[in-house]
């Protein structure tokens, strides 16, 4: 810092006081040798005689006199770095920042001249940022479409980088893994899929095997993930990182595993069966002769397992109807959109022309469009072919909680027994075995009539969804901000081994916490009752991928703490413990750099929870309170308030966990702004320069790492 320390003034106001003694004892001196001799004798005799008070005196003026010096030495000192300070705060992390013009008047117009020029640069700055931002409004609008499109994306998607950092990531695959730890810019993406499972995907694509690979991958022992790697490339075709595309299969895995098990039951079960009506049947056929009786006894065993035989039939059909469609890819859709994609393909493959009657308040199915129109062009060809039908008209009609879609033509209606050969004939283009699985996949029922004055006819009743989604409105895609759920710097990040100490403050994440507690005093029972951080990432403070649990203490909370935070007890109520939220925020937090305001009090509470919890935080810990001590050594008041307020940081939410770590962490971007403009660079320079403060009361033996 320039100027003088504190100590500096008075070193000063002592060599201006022994100047001034050194020239009074140097005139006097002078004096003396030109007083006659007698006259001399005189003087010496009336010193001599007032020796002590002039000794006294003397001291008085000395010790005044550099007072008198140091005051105003210091005033001018004091008010100096105080305006040097609030300059590099004003150009550095708040362009709003008025000077306190305060002080001798000199400075006082120094503060004048400095304001007015930070005016003038603050109207060129304007002016040039409005042009900024005229000519990055296209490119803008661009990434806030993407933003847009990958918030609103089904498939849960993730982007790494080469080290495996997620750089990029939507909505779907945060609500998927459901995780605060697993899901973040910045986070690694093996603890989602296994470091050796991404590998061998990636081995496939690097040596041209494959241009993405599938992995699977289980997560927390529970869920079953698929994972689609895919490479993206630089301009030079090196691969600079992968995009995975996440599918969760667990229910899948459960339906296919519940059907085999209900497949193995009846194999099971008829077994015996079958055993029981074969050996039966050969004895009655293999002794001829026996009489009625025996015969009777064994037609009695051949009834009675044929019917048990039934019975496990029936029962078997009836539990695995939920699981017959369960691999099938179906999506709800309009009945009237369903008819009308029939029809195109009728017409594509020049089976018969089709019309589709309009109708209004079409209802919602949920089907596998591909099936069901193989199944419709497979009919429609038995229909030509074998009843003259050249033209059908689709129409579809409410019939309770089902859609009925009717087909008729010109012609005659189909045979009853010919129309059951053709539900069971194969299919072609893989949409099932036969029309008759494709229906009873999708729970309804196809038939046949007419004839007698009544028009021939093709049916089919579909289960109508409980509630489709509201017709699509074609709208502009909303190019508002989206919430930060990528950052594409990570392309050009890499991993360094250099120690925590040792990496630049740019470098490093940070979780930027704070605590509620039922007091003040954690040593004498107090705890803790609310946990809120947000995460700082490449500069960037990730407001939508915060933390916030609260925490029952098990104990009541005093009236004096709820009047500061608002947190009652019946709040707490049914909320988790300690024990269980203080590993969630460890997770949160790993890897991380922790930053705080006054933190040494919310690290005691943490600290004093290690042998309970099991959680024990080693990582290198900040606290903003100290590191604006030492950037501005001359205020006295250090408060988040007092803070916020020099840097321009709107106060919001105060005296909540989430709410306060929000503001520290807009405050500590705009410190760390400050400390690279006076050279602080590194996290064990940031560390050394709030341990030289006068409020470094935190032990120290936390910012080990």
């Amino acid at each position: 810092m320039a100027g003088f320390r504190p100590g500096g003034r008075w070193l000063l106001g002592a060599l201006v006081a022994a100047y001034v003694v050194l020239a009074v004892v140097a005139l006097s001196l002078l004096l003396w040798s030109s007083i006659p001799t007698a006259q001399g004798e005189v003087l010496t005799d009336v010193v001599a005689s007032q020796a002590a008070a002039l000794l006294i005196g003397g001291a008085l003026v000395v010790v005044g006199l550099v007072a008198m010096v140091a005051r105003l030495v210091g005033r001018y000192t004091t008010t100096a770095r105080r305006l040097t300070a609030e300059t590099q705060l004003l150009l550095e992390a708040n362009p709003d920042h008025r000077l306190d013009r305060s002080g001798p008047p000199e400075l006082a117009e120094l503060a004048t001249a400095v304001g007015d020029l930070a005016e003038r640069r603050r109207v060129a700055e304007r002016e040039v940022a409005a042009q900024i931002a005229a000519a990055r409004a296209s490119l803008e609008e661009e990434r806030n479409r993407l933003a847009a499109l990958m918030a609103e994306l089904a498939a849960a998607v993730l982007v790494c980088n080469v080290e495996g950092r997620i750089l990029l990531y939507n909505a779907a695959a945060r609500s998927l893994l459901d995780d605060d730890a697993l899901v973040g810019l910045g986070r690694s993406i093996f603890g989602i899929v296994d470091r050796d499972l991404l590998a061998h995907a990636v081995d496939r694509i690097r040596d041209g095997s494959s241009t993405y690979s599938h992995v699977a991958t289980t997560l927390r022992g529970e869920q079953l993930l698929q994972v689609q790697v895919a490479a993206v490339r630089g301009p030079d075709q090196a691969v600079t990182g992968f995009v995975l595309l996440l599918e969760d299969l667990t229910e899948r895995m459960n339906l296919s595993s519940r059907r085999d098990d209900l497949l193995r039951e009846l194999t099971e079960g008829t077994r015996s069966s079958l055993g029981s009506i074969q050996a039966a049947i050969e004895t009655v056929v293999d002794y001829p002769d026996m009489d009625a009786e025996e015969r009777h006894q064994f037609v009695g065993i051949v009834r009675e397992e044929s019917q048990r035989l039934g019975r496990q039939v029936e029962q078997w059909v009836a539990e695995s109807a939920a699981y017959l469609g369960a691999d099938w890819l179906r999506a709800e859709m309009n009945v009237v959109d369903l008819l009308e994609v029939v029809a195109q393909a009728l017409e594509r493959e020049g089976t018969v022309a089709a019309t589709v009657r309009p109708v209004t308040d079409a209802p919602w199915v949920r089907v596998d469009s591909h099936a069901l129109t193989r199944a419709a062009v497979h009919l429609a060809a038995r229909l030509r072919e074998e009843c003259g039908a050249e033209a059908l008209t689709l129409a579809v009609t409410r019939a309770g909680s089902h859609a009925q879609l009717e087909v008729t033509w010109a012609g005659r209606p189909p045979d009853s027994d010919r129309f059951q050969v053709w539900l069971d004939q194969p299919l072609t283009g893989g949409a099932g075995r036969c029309v008759r699985e494709v229906v009873a996949r999708h729970g309804g029922e196809v038939w046949c009539g007419g004839g007698a004055g009544v028009a021939p006819h093709l049916r089919l009743l579909l289960p109508v969804t409980e509630a489709g989604p509201a017709p699509a409105v074609r709208s502009p895609i909303d190019v508002t901000p989206r919430p930060e759920f990528y950052d594409f710097d990570f392309f050009d990040r890499h991993e360094e081994s250099l120690a925590w100490h040792d990496r630049g403050l740019g470098e490093l994440t940070y979780t930027v916490f704070d605590t509620e507690t039922t007091g003040l005093e954690p040593t004498r029972g107090d705890e803790i009752i609310s946990v809120g951080a947000v995460r700082v990432v490449n500069g960037r403070l990730l407001r939508h991928e915060s933390f916030e649990r609260l925490v029952d203490p098990q104990r009541r909370v005093p009236a004096s703490s709820t009047a500061v935070h608002g947190i009652t007890s019946a709040m707490l109520e049914g909320q988790p413990t300690i024990e269980t939220v203080l590993p969630m925020f460890a997770r949160y937090a790993a890897d991380t750099v922790l930053v705080g305001h006054n933190v040494g009090f919310d690290m005691q509470f943490l600290r004093l929870k290690e042998t309970r919890t099991g959680v024990r935080f080693a990582q290198p810990v900040l606290d903003t309170l100290l590191l604006d001590a030492a950037i501005h050594p001359d205020h006295e008041d250090h408060s988040l308030e007092a803070i916020a307020g020099r840097l321009g940081v709107d106060v919001l939410g105060r005296h909540t966990a989430l709410g306060d770590a929000l503001v520290t962490g807009e405050v500590f971007l705009r410190l760390m702004t400050l400390l690279e403009q006076r050279g602080v660079r590194t996290l064990g320079e940031a560390v050394a320069a709030s341990r030289a403060t006068l409020h470094a009361r935190i032990d120290r033996s936390r910012y080990d790492s």
